[in-house]
């Protein structure tokens, strides 16, 4: 799939750094491609963002640029394109526990979480049944040998402890109340603990009818947005982190939208009781 707009944005920076430590040398393009036994186009590419230079490059840049002081800064900002958009089967790597605990940093600095889901019940709000049965899956699915997987629900249920710190602007599709990933008794428990949350004053929780009037507010995949500043989705094949305020603000409109549509439609509670008798 096409890379967000921020990691094409992150790739063409870090080229213009190489250039400009290139052109402060003297070199030409085809003179460092030289230096370092490469492909005389290898240079431009990198420059204009074509492809990500890799450790080994910057290092072999910055020293033929006479400048190799310069390598950590780069290799830093190298690392912060590769999880912007980080493929599972590299966040997954080391299982399952591990790719939950990427994402902690980024939950310990902020305040203010805004979600939207149209396949799970988000993350904070699960039962411990409930993520058993998400995770359970996702390891299927992915074909994991997951020996850490305790570990993993553990510290996807340590997440609720945010719930009393913090504000929570929530918005369901309403198909999620009955998409079933475990037996009707968990998702049973899943829907009553979404009632008890949404009374807590610091959660706003809103839920969109199947047969809502959509306007401006179509479907999207889920994302939360942090602090209004980061946003996190997922795709079938990697784990996206978007920085660009022109794309955070994307997101924003989105679930400004989202949002209003499900306010129209009153508390979310009549809803989610109508599913719960459902699984009865």
């Amino acid at each position: 799939m096409p890379q967000p707009e921020s990691v094409q944005r992150a790739r063409r920076d870090l080229g213009l750094k190489l250039r400009a430590l290139r052109l402060a040398r003297g070199l030409k393009g085809k003179d460092l491609a030289a230096l370092c036994d490469w492909h005389p186009t290898k240079v431009s590419r990198i420059e204009r963002g074509r492809i990500t230079a890799s450790v080994a490059d910057i290092e072999a840049w910055t020293q033929a640029c006479g400048r190799p002081e310069e390598a950590a800064e780069l290799v830093l900002a190298l690392e912060n394109i590769a999880i912007m958009h980080l493929e599972w089967r590299d966040m997954e790597a080391k299982g399952l526990a591990k790719a939950q605990e990427r994402v902690l940093p980024l939950w310990e600095e902020s305040r203010r979480y805004k979600a939207y889901s149209i396949s799970y019940v988000p993350g904070p709000f699960q039962t411990e049944d409930y993520t058993r049965a998400v995770l359970s899956g996702i390891r299927t699915r992915r074909g994991l040998d997951d020996k850490d997987f305790d570990n993993a629900v553990a510290i996807r249920a340590a997440k609720q402890k945010y719930l009393h710190s913090a504000q929570f602007r929530i918005v369901l599709e309403e198909d999620v109340l009955y998409t079933r990933y475990a037996e009707r008794s968990v998702m049973r428990s899943q829907l009553d603990r979404l009632i008890q949350v949404a009374d807590y004053s610091n959660i706003s929780l809103g839920i969109i009818p199947r047969d809502a009037d959509r306007g401006p507010a179509h479907k999207a995949h889920d994302f939360w947005i942090f602090d209004d500043k980061t946003v996190q989705t997922e795709t079938v094949s990697a784990f996206l982190t978007l920085n660009n305020q022109h794309e955070v603000k994307r997101y924003q409109d989105d679930f400004q939208h989202l949002s209003e549509l499900a306010n129209k439609h009153g508390s979310a509670v009549p809803l989610l009781e109508k599913a719960a008798t459902a699984y009865s």
